[in-house]
């Protein structure tokens, strides 16, 4: 037996309008607002140099040499399960009692400490470990303070300057107890690019 037509017009006419409510005008106005407010963060956070788009403060991304080793002039990103393509985020799914995964973090230990000239004890955890989304921009400053003496020599800066960039650039944790401590790689780069060509 077929519903009544009267039914299936009322029904329509929901349809219709909250499709309207619901996927046109509430975004249009949560947009606007947005953009009106905050339209630095509404856009994405965007990082710009002569008006072109260099990253965002929210994607993390690699500073490599042409060969796509870590180039020793910049400070370094966390690992990246996705390589940092913010259109492949997550983590490498491998359980913490992984063996595989416990011999990976201790090679990539190893690595982290050669490169940067320091103690195996020294390397805080986030210099080998990626982050659930992949793509995190941030590191810890124990993990930028490690780097701070190779950047310098690969720099020919002294240490003490590099030091100043970091401390400045430590952002504290949000209302004074949510997350840790962070240092943005990108926005710690640029600072390092100005103080190189300053």
């Amino acid at each position: 037996m077929f519903p009544n037509p009267r039914v299936l017009l009322a029904g329509l006419r929901a349809l219709l309008v909250l499709t309207l409510v619901t996927g046109v005008l509430y975004p249009l106005l949560v947009t606007g607002v947005a953009q009106t407010l905050m339209p630095g963060r509404a856009d994405g956070s965007l990082v710009r140099e002569d008006g072109r788009v260099i990253g965002s403060e929210l994607i993390g991304q690699t500073w490599n040499d042409a060969d796509g080793e870590p180039d020793p002039h910049w400070f370094q990103p966390r690992p990246s399960a996705s390589a940092y393509d913010p259109l492949a985020t997550g983590s490498g799914q491998l359980a913490a009692g992984d063996a595989g995964l416990a011999a990976s973090v201790r090679a990539a230990r190893d690595e982290v400490a050669a490169f940067n000239g320091v103690p195996v004890d020294d390397v805080p955890p986030d210099a080998v470990t990626a982050s659930a989304s992949g793509v995190d921009p941030h590191i810890s400053p124990a993990y930028a303070r490690i780097q701070v003496d190779r950047v310098a020599e690969a720099n020919g800066l002294p240490p003490e300057q590099v030091r100043s960039l970091v401390d400045d650039r430590t952002e504290g944790r949000d209302l004074g107890f949510l997350g840790e401590e962070r240092v943005n790689v990108l926005l710690l780069n640029l600072d390092l690019r100005d103080l190189i060509a300053g």
